[in-house]
């Protein structure tokens, strides 16, 4: 369960918030809870952006890939119910 949090919000926001309630007709803590669902989507986002950078930068330091052909068959055999083992990759 959350532990509620105070948050200063200057007063434009404030009054932002309180035009959002009206207008969606939701409290203002369901306006907080839906920004708070916009952070875990860009921490994700940003994470996901973290791994492909990641990969990226190992796959530069080790040129160790698959070529399009080689992945997309091997896809299409687990799409097919096959359980078969990734190919080899090659430099």
């Amino acid at each position: 369960m959350a532990t509620p949090k105070s948050i200063k919000l200057d007063d434009e926001l404030k009054g932002r918030v309180q035009h959002l309630t009206e207008a969606r007709r939701h409290t203002s803590q369901w306006i907080m809870r839906e920004a708070a669902h916009y952070v875990e989507r860009e921490e994700r986002r940003e994470a996901f952006k973290q791994d492909a950078l990641r990969a990226w930068a190992d796959y530069q330091r080790h040129d160790v890939h698959l070529t399009l052909e080689e992945a997309d068959a091997w896809l299409a055999k687990l799409e097919a119910g096959e359980d078969v083992e990734p190919p080899e990759c090659h430099a």
